[in-house]
């Protein structure tokens, strides 16, 4: 074997071995590296949020639920769709509100208080615009089967589906529109166990508790910092803006609306996710839905906000860019 032959053997082995590191490393999990892309990423010019669904208030139909009408940058999203099917449709009708052109649909997770407006909202809207109520968003993991329970939301997704609706899964975290993200599943980092533990998920190994996995947020990109809301947030709320910081950019968060589920926090944990926002830098709370009155008042003092920054979510309220927060009378 000549001199040119044994060289040309080790650059071969050489580059062999090379092609199979590089491809190796193209074959990690996504999900398991930080997203750091958003960091020179797009602010949104204007955004509103309105709520139509919680329990307080003073115009419209209170109900333990959520939904409130997002609107940024010209575009409509509904995030959740409330409890009866009836709440939401009505209350956007008595708020001289329109939805019949909202196509997307954004839903944090799979109960039925989050739920249960959607098919009378596609139902009704559906007569004025076919694409209404047409693209629903959702978490991986809210199709999934819950042991000795009725599976609502694949029966629900089955309907829809075959009146022309799409359903779009997210296992990361995904920007929907330029500066509005969806979280995708929150990876539970810290212990906020924000769910009861009474329900069991089906898996190959068995029934495990339902810590309700599909649990995710939806967030928008400002130039005052992220604007986040929850339905429940039963990944916790401090999971969540992590999962933000982790998975999206490290900039501050701005504002925070919806249901938190700290109902039933001690004080002792209330004060723990007081300091934890505040190192987030969170200047404006909306706590509506199942963040409980006691919280919010003690999350307010904690955090040294004055009463026009954080306020009991109602009916009707709504948060801007311009103007912060619009309390519903009662809430103010």
């Amino acid at each position: 074997m000549t001199y040119h032959s044994l060289n040309l053997i080790k650059v071969s082995f050489i580059l062999f071995f090379v092609l199979i590191i590089a491809c190796g490393s193209s074959k990690k999990d996504p999900q398991l590296l930080p997203v750091k892309t958003h960091k020179n990423g797009h602010d949104v010019s204007t955004l509103k949020i309105t709520t139509l669904s919680t329990m307080l208030s003073t115009k419209g139909i209170g109900e333990w639920g959520y939904a409130a009408l997002v609107e940024v940058d010209g575009k409509k999203i509904l995030f959740d769709t409330g409890r009866r099917s009836e709440t939401v449709w009505k209350n956007a009708e008595e708020l001289n509100i329109d939805l019949s052109d909202v196509e997307d649909v954004f839903l944090s997770h799979n109960h039925g208080d989050h739920t249960g407006g959607l098919l009378k909202l596609r139902e009704e809207y559906k007569k004025i615009n076919p694409k209404a109520f047409s693209k629903i968003h959702v978490g991986k993991g809210i199709f999934a089967q819950r042991l000795n329970v009725r599976n609502r939301m694949m029966e629900m997704k089955e309907t829809l589906e075959k009146d022309g609706v799409e359903f779009f899964i997210y296992d990361e975290s995904t920007e929907l529109f330029p500066g509005v993200w969806i979280t995708g599943p929150i990876e539970r980092v810290h212990e906020e166990k924000n769910y009861g533990g009474r329900f069991k998920l089906v898996t190959p190994e068995g029934s495990i508790v339902d810590n309700i996995p599909e649990s995710q947020s939806l967030v928008i990109d400002t130039e005052k910092g992220f604007v986040s809301i929850s339905g429940c947030g039963h990944a916790g709320i401090v999971n969540t803006l992590e999962h933000i910081k982790t998975n999206i950019s490290e900039e501050k968060i701005h504002a925070i609306l919806g249901g938190f589920h700290l109902v039933v926090a001690t004080d002792e944990h209330l004060k723990w996710t007081a300091n934890k926002l505040k190192e987030f830098g969170v200047s404006k709370i909306n706590g509506a839905h199942c963040t409980g009155l006691h919280a919010l008042y003690f999350l307010k003092e904690e955090m040294g906000l004055d009463r026009a920054d954080a306020i009991v979510g109602s009916v009707g309220d709504s948060f801007d860019l311009e103007n912060g927060l619009y309390p519903g009378i009662i809430a103010k």
